[in-house]
């Protein structure tokens, strides 16, 4: 039944050939690298959220699961809400300088930004 998974080939030309397999393409999720090889920077956000400020750590690389669970700690440690998607972790507030401290002491190399 995996063979007839007719929703991943939509908007594939077929062929002719009675041969033919058609091969997915595999998309390799990137490998975090240690927390001494992040670069992160946390900054405060104003824009679109109504005159609310958040703060912003982004730079992050590696799987999404690493950057939620890194997201899930600060939030955890600063007593606040948030989120983490698309690379960046957003914490509810002004945190700069609890976040940075929180990251260098977890090893990571951050700076603050604005």
């Amino acid at each position: 039944m995996a063979d007839n998974d007719w929703k991943k080939r939509l908007g594939v030309v077929y062929s002719t050939n009675p041969d033919f397999r058609y091969e997915e393409e595999s998309v390799e999720e990137e490998v975090t690298p240690p927390p001494s090889g992040q670069k992160l920077i946390v900054s405060i956000d104003r824009r679109n959220r109504g005159g609310k400020q958040v703060t912003l750590v982004s730079g992050f690389r590696g799987r999404e699961e690493d950057l939620a669970g890194l997201g899930r700690t600060l939030k955890i440690k600063c007593g606040v809400g948030g989120s983490a998607k698309d690379g960046e972790i957003t914490i509810q507030g002004d945190f700069r300088d609890k976040v940075v401290e929180l990251l260098i002491k977890m090893g990571y190399n951050a700076r603050r930004g604005n």
